[in-house]
């Protein structure tokens, strides 16, 4: 076993292929972690998961801001001082959001 540090680390010292260390960076950078956090987490079992895409990010925020507009049809129906046409609306919204979700889900 090696000797541990002043602070009871332990040092690795491993070789990499050329791909191998392309492809441990690669992983690490989708994860959002540093090559060291991204071993570590392996090593300790947590998850590992890719940072969402941007196209997942957009999506979010598209569903979010259509959400707050349903939100608001919701709380005009709810005091009765909604017209059809906002109910109209609001179903129009949510047939967006499965429309997006389906788009995404499709990749």
């Amino acid at each position: 076993m090696s000797k541990a540090d002043k602070r009871g680390r332990h040092h690795l010292h491993i070789e990499l292929t050329p791909e191998q260390y392309r492809l441990l960076s690669a992983k690490a950078r989708q994860c959002g972690l540093t090559k060291r956090a991204f071993l570590i987490r392996l090593l300790e079992g947590q998850p590992v998961k890719a940072l969402p895409s941007q196209e997942v990010k957009v999506l979010r925020t598209e569903v979010h801001k259509i959400g707050v507009n349903i939100n608001q049809i919701a709380r005009s129906v709810n005091a009765g001082i909604a017209r059809a046409e906002d109910a109209r609306r609001g179903l129009y919204l949510l047939e967006q959001v499965y429309a997006l979700m389906y788009e995404v889900a499709k990749k």
